[in-house]
């Protein structure tokens, strides 16, 4: 089954393709094809007071689709030609510079059933005056045995500014409903100016709580969680690195969670912003600071000179089940009438079901028109069709998806048009979820699969 409404995720982290038309492609091309994945962009820092510029790395990797046979050991050619007026390289041991920009790097084996293996680190830093308008690009090429790779490219520039980040926090299963955690993460600055301010950015999914609200943070309660928006009065200066800590209670109707977080230079117009038109409460307990001593609060001119790292997610899974049920109903109506089937989706909890992160529906129902019925006018966001093989038959199978969570004790309604073709008394059909979907498995989480069928019956 196909789904033309799914969205399907896919983060390819660098490597633009460069062709200009996708055909078939023969098994065989697959066999011999390499993926490059690098940074897809980087922002070098400017050299601060003393002449000095903080190093830049980029780590890139070799990959292919077909794993199943040994691959020999083969190379990466990296070429910084277009960047070398403004940036210098060093090459790590198993790179050797062909001339002063660029250089062949040895890329080990892949042995059966690896798909990827690191092929280079290399650093790289902004010369002294360098212009912060410049930019370029390191281009990849790799091949090992017959198969080859498309392009790849990292665009390169510089900055001068703070460079806020934070680092990756690890994600946290099988928490107990009514227990308590915290999200722990680095927050650093690898710019080459202070930021003299951070704007600390919190999200906290519906199924978990802050465990203290900070005087110096501002919350807001929505319909998918709470947010916080935090002002940090501790400079970071380049180089500095500081703990954050976020405490989390995890409710008794937490099951999929999620923690997002960011940081960002302050600035009014950054706050103002990410405001927005919402109404925000000030929390009145102790501030949340970075260090025990609160710098003098200047603001920050200049922007975050590259925002890749400002953003982190946390997965935080809890024991929990959620019942789903459904309802279905019964309609009348002469020949060409059209009536309004309705079939109900029920959570009877305790968790709420959400997929906050790859939005899959909590529930897809599946179900054929009762018999001298026709289903017309599904809304095309929420539904689409699957003709069965001839052999089946001609009947049509129908698909509608839910919203990507649903709260405990909530309900959601499909309505369902039927168009009544000849009268069929009491014809029925059953509606049923999909209860195997690999992005949210029903079967996973619902211990009671008994109720998730339904009937639609006509002029019984």
């Amino acid at each position: 089954m196909k789904d033309p409404h799914r969205l399907l995720g896919a983060a390819l982290v660098s490597c633009a393709l460069a062709a200009a038309g996708v055909g078939a492609v023969p098994a065989y091309a697959m066999d011999n094809q390499l993926w490059i994945s690098a940074p897809y962009e980087t922002v070098l820092p400017g050299a601060d007071a003393d002449g000095d510029a903080r190093a830049r790395a980029l780590a890139v990797q070799v990959s292919r689709d077909v794993a199943d046979d040994r691959l020999p050991a083969g190379q990466l050619t990296v070429d910084v030609s277009e960047i070398a007026a403004f940036a210098r390289v060093s090459w790590p041991a198993n790179c050797a510079p062909e001339s002063e920009a660029k250089a062949v790097c040895a890329v080990p084996e892949m042995p059966a059933g690896t798909d990827s293996v690191p092929a280079a680190t290399f650093e790289l830093r902004a010369l002294p005056g360098a212009d912060v308008s410049a930019s370029g690009y390191v281009r990849y090429a790799a091949a090992a045995g017959e198969a080859t790779s498309h392009p790849g490219e990292t665009r390169v520039g510089v900055g001068n500014g703070p460079d806020l980040g934070l680092s990756e926090a690890d994600h946290q299963r099988d928490l107990r409903p009514g227990s308590q955690t915290s999200v722990r993460a680095t927050l650093s600055n690898s710019g080459n100016r202070t930021a003299e301010r951070t704007l600390l950015w919190l999200n906290a999914s519906y199924g978990l709580r802050f465990k203290e609200r900070h005087a110096n943070c501002e919350y807001r309660e929505h319909e998918t969680g709470t947010s916080a928006l935090c002002v940090l009065d501790e400079a970071v200066a380049p180089g500095q690195q500081y703990a954050l800590k976020t405490g989390l209670g995890v409710g008794r109707k937490a099951m999929y969670e999620r923690f997002d977080h960011s940081v960002h230079p302050y600035s009014d117009e950054a706050l103002a912003e990410m405001r927005g038109e919402w109404t925000w409460t000030r929390g009145t307990g102790s501030e949340l600071d970075l260090r025990p001593v609160a710098a003098a609060g200047a603001t920050v001119s200049d922007p975050d000179i590259d925002p890749q790292d400002n953003y982190g997610t946390v997965i935080l899974d809890a024991l929990n089940t959620a019942d789903l049920k459904l309802t279905g109903s019964r309609v009348s109506g002469g020949a060409g009438d059209t009536v309004t089937a309705r079939v109900i989706v029920h959570n009877r909890g305790p968790a709420w079901v959400a997929s906050l992160g790859a939005g899959a529906s909590v529930a897809t129902v599946r179900f054929r028109a009762p018999e001298g019925t026709t289903a017309v006018n599904l809304p095309e966001e929420r539904c689409w069709t699957q003709p069965e093989e001839p052999e089946e038959g001609s009947a049509t199978t129908y698909f509608c998806r839910t919203p990507i969570h649903l709260h405990d004790k909530a309900s959601y309604t499909f309505e369902i048009p039927l168009r009544i073709d000849r009268v069929v008394r009491g014809a029925r059909t059953t509606v049923e979820t999909l209860n195997d979907d690999p992005e949210l498995s029903i079967r996973e989480f619902d211990p009671n699969l008994r109720n998730n069928r339904a009937e639609i019956v006509v002029n019984r």
